[in-house]
């Protein structure tokens, strides 16, 4: 997979790709993550990328010109499936979506910032708008980010066990279970036996309930569907 990410101030996305799961796949050229710097597609000498928005109002918005010169350039060359815009008033990414997203082998990801972006980059140029939450932050790196961790741990070698992530909460539309590990008794906390048994069909079924009745006490939204 590889993922085209643009953004008005790429340093802030340095850290996140350069350690744990998401460094080892980029190790194991399992994913290629390239960062653009939105400035490097000014139309203007002085690299501006912002300006002030028709009939006034608080705030710079991002221009149309370089986000459409960057597109185009990177669509020369290979084919995307999706061009993702980071966005609060976005569809609210669910596990379901990161599940599909990693099926895919080009994306690109637009990282707004200041006041927002020019409407026409959302009405013409991208294809799909996702949010992380129902707030505001100061741009879309960061949401960029959160999204590349939900989708990259998916692809097949990325993690150890691959099992792992088919066992993640919202999995199926439930919650994880609750996780224990040594020692197994500790300030007279202890846990619970059947995790102690042996018995691997009762530590399944165990799981089963522990994360259907947590979904129930915490996301029951999640659980309806589930007896």
């Amino acid at each position: 997979m590889r993922i085209d990410i643009i953004s008005a101030v790429p340093s802030l996305l340095e850290s996140p790709f350069n350690d744990s799961i998401l460094k080892r796949a980029k190790e194991k050229k399992l994913v290629e993550i390239k960062i653009h710097n939105l400035r490097d597609y000014s139309t203007n000498k002085q690299k501006s990328i912002d300006d002030y928005a028709f009939g006034g109002g608080a705030g710079m918005v991002l221009s149309i010109e370089p986000f459409a010169k960057c597109i185009n350039q990177l669509k020369e060359n290979r084919n995307y499936d999706e061009v993702i815009f980071m966005t609060p008033d976005g569809e609210k990414l669910k596990q379901s979506d990161a599940n599909q997203l990693s099926l895919n082998k080009n994306i690109i990801i637009l990282c707004g910032h200041y006041k927002g972006i020019d409407q026409r980059i959302r009405d013409y140029l991208i294809t799909k708008e996702i949010s992380i939450g129902d707030y505001v932050l100061s741009g879309g790196e960061l949401p960029a980010a959160v999204l590349c961790d939900a989708i990259i741990r998916l692809i097949p070698g990325v993690l150890n066990n691959e099992t792992s992530a088919l066992t993640d909460s919202f999995q199926d539309d439930l919650l994880a279970p609750p996780v224990y590990t040594r020692p197994a008794k500790f300030n007279d906390w202890e846990v619970p036996e059947i995790l102690t048994s042996g018995n691997l069909k009762a530590i399944e079924n165990w799981r089963e309930e522990k994360a259907i009745e947590n979904t129930k006490k915490r996301r029951p939204d999640l659980g309806e569907n589930k007896k």
